[in-house]
């Protein structure tokens, strides 16, 4: 019997219909649960795309040191896949990021090394690089490989299409790295170049999202390419967490702040189109942020 092994189970995630959030409209409001991928996110399919491309591509082999500077979710994700392909995982991430985010890295057999919060996410990729410079180890950077929205590419556009029949008019990522709606709206579009690609960012400097960034431009994911997005909207950290509660009390959906994000913007593109089939992410799932206290203790 050919049985399953736990990475044949990253992608095919359930797509769903928000119920009760959106109201009265004659829109379509889908969810693709990002969270129901083995290592809980969406990021699962950047990580296995990452290792085994460069694997094909004879850069690695099983043995070697990997390195990657993360917020949290493609740490838990390379973690799990260094595990299953046999690596040894160093993630550098900003000392602010939750505890459980921290004790499943290190469940899979990474070493954690922190940064300042201050330092963040940015000065985490400085220091990825300045160690492979010195030879201990190789960065796969989400941020600049093109493995990562190809993940995306091959995987969930393919999926939205065929489970929305063609029908999707609309598609709405938070972006971090980006990846997720770079390889999204390549595949769309290449279906259907009416779709609109819609990028959900920060409101300000000041609004702290895990997952979903206002990058400053010398740390642009080079992976990006604004001509590939169509509309950029921008959601306040208050409003994704009212969002993120609202999502598990009135949908039974338990997700992270990210998701609630980008289900604020997808119901504020719904007020300004009709008759549409709107497509969001629920990036992770809620229960790697309870230690934050963003949910009623």
């Amino acid at each position: 019997m050919d049985y399953q092994t736990i990475e044949s189970l990253v992608g095919n995630t359930p797509l769903v219909r928000l119920q009760r959030i959106p109201g009265h409209t004659n829109n379509t409001l889908l969810v693709k649960l990002e969270g129901n991928n083995p290592g809980g996110s969406v990021k699962d399919r950047a990580a296995l795309s990452m290792i085994k491309q460069a694997e094909a591509r004879g850069e690695i082999k099983p043995g070697d040191s990997l390195i990657e500077a993360t917020s949290g979710n493609t740490g838990i994700a390379l973690a799990m896949v260094a595990a299953i392909r046999g690596y040894k995982m160093k993630l550098i991430m900003s000392e602010s990021m939750s505890e459980e985010r921290r004790a499943s890295m290190k469940a899979y057999g990474a070493e954690i090394i922190s940064v300042s919060a201050k330092e963040g996410i940015e000065g985490a990729r400085d220091l990825a690089m300045t160690m492979q410079a010195a030879g201990e180890g190789k960065v796969l950077n989400q941020f600049a490989n093109t493995d990562n929205p190809l993940s995306h590419f091959e995987s969930t556009g393919p999926e939205i299409w065929r489970d929305t029949q063609g029908q999707v008019t609309h598609f709405v990522s938070a972006m971090g790295t980006t990846g997720t709606i770079m390889g999204n709206s390549r595949y769309l579009k290449q279906q259907n170049p009416n779709v609109q690609i819609v990028g959900v960012q920060p409101a300000t400097d000041k609004d702290s999202i895990p997952g979903i960034r206002r990058w400053h431009s010398d740390y642009l994911p080079e992976i990006y390419a604004p001509s590939r997005v169509d509309m950029l909207l921008d959601v306040t950290q208050l409003e994704s967490e009212i969002m993120m509660r609202r999502l598990a009390t009135e949908e039974g959906i338990f997700c992270g702040v990210s998701s609630g994000g980008g289900v604020v913007a997808a119901l504020k593109l719904s007020e300004q189109v009709e008759n549409a089939t709107i497509v969001s992410i629920i990036c992770d799932r809620g229960d790697r942020y309870i230690s934050t206290g963003v949910f009623p203790s």
